[in-house]
C-alpha cells in the first residue's frame, strides 16, 4: 500500500524559504513520476513541480527559478526547496506519485497523471 507523508510546511514572511519533504512508503520513488501540487482556498489544484524516473524536471512558470524539486533515493523521499516565497505561494501543498517507466514521457504537472496522493502540508506566506 502506497503512503505519502508531507512535512515541512509552516508560516514564513515574504522572501523567506521553506523545504518540504514527502516521505514515501510502499513504492520506490526512483521508479515513479513524483510531483508537488498546491491548492489555495477557492482555487483549483495546480501542479508546481514534477520529476520523472529519468530525473527530468518540470516547473510551473510561476515558480521557475525559485523552487527546486529533488529526490533522495536512499531515503525514498521527495523534496521541494522553496525560496523567495511570495504571498501568492500560500496554499496546501501535496505530493503525488505515479509509476512511470524510464524513457517514457509524462505531463508531470497534470493532476490526472497521478493516482497516489499525500494529505498535504500548509504553507502560509505573509507580506
Amino acid at each position: 500500500q502506497v503512503q505519502l507523508a508531507e512535512s515541512g510546511g509552516g508560516s514564513v514572511q515574504a522572501g523567506g524559504s521553506l523545504r518540504l519533504s514527502c516521505a514515501a512508503a510502499g513504492l520506490i520513488i526512483s521508479q515513479y513520476c513524483m510531483a508537488w501540487f498546491r491548492q489555495a482556498p477557492g482555487k483549483e489544484r495546480e501542479g508546481v513541480a514534477g520529476i520523472d524516473s529519468d530525473g527530468k524536471t518540470s516547473y510551473a512558470d510561476s515558480v521557475k527559478g525559485r523552487f527546486t524539486i529533488s529526490t533522495d533515493n536512499a531515503k525514498n523521499t521527495l523534496y521541494l526547496q522553496m525560496t523567495s516565497l511570495k504571498p501568492e505561494d500560500t496554499a496546501m501543498y501535496s505530493c503525488a506519485a505515479h509509476y512511470c517507466a524510464r524513457g517514457t514521457w509524462w505531463p508531470l504537472l497534470r493532476t490526472g497523471v497521478y493516482n497516489n496522493w499525500g494529505p498535504g502540508t500548509q504553507v502560509t506566506v505573509s507580506s
